[in-house]
């Protein structure tokens, strides 16, 4: 194993994508959180993340193409995440007078809309994604999913580092 392999960079990010669906399915599971449209969003962004580190690990291309292409990918999922994070922070943040209106759940979303209004609605935002059920140091849920996505970041870009080093 060399230092330009990929192999490591993008294992430890699968790891790190696991840890967070970890956390997740916890809060879930074991605590009762329910999970908010938006939190269901970043869950399948954080998949995502870990798929294509997944494939990436596996296949670990040695030339600078298959590196690049799969940083890419994983920084584009990575960014997804972090953008829908990002604007649940926001939505969090907002006057109580200004929080959007509750809207129908997402499974009856999924049931009855085409999937791009679905995701269109879910982006928006609604209200219960604008409630803070839990804290940590000062921190809401989405704040901590944001820094992990940022922490994530490193692994794809550490990949097009070495795609472009090569």
């Amino acid at each position: 194993m060399t230092l330009s392999a990929i192999r490591p960079t993008a294992l430890a990010g699968v790891a790190f994508c696991v840890l967070m669906m970890a956390v997740a399915l916890s809060l879930e599971h074991i605590v009762g959180l329910e999970p908010c449209p938006l939190c269901i969003f970043q869950r399948v962004a954080v998949i995502a993340a870990g798929l294509v580190l997944a494939v990436a690990a596996i296949h670990n291309p040695k030339g600078g193409v298959g590196r690049g292409l799969y940083g890419l990918l994983g920084l584009a999922a990575v960014g997804a995440g972090a953008f829908i994070a990002g604007g649940h922070v926001w939505l969090q943040g907002l006057p109580a007078d200004e929080v959007p209106s509750c809207g129908p759940g997402l499974d009856y979303m999924m049931d009855i809309l085409p999937m791009q209004e679905v995701v269109a609605m879910v982006l928006t935002g609604s209200g219960e994604c604008a409630e803070i059920d839990f804290m940590l140091l000062g921190l809401s849920l989405p704040a901590w999913t944001l820094i992990g996505f940022l922490v994530l970041a490193l692994a794809p870009l550490r990949m097009l580092w070495l795609a472009i080093k090569r």
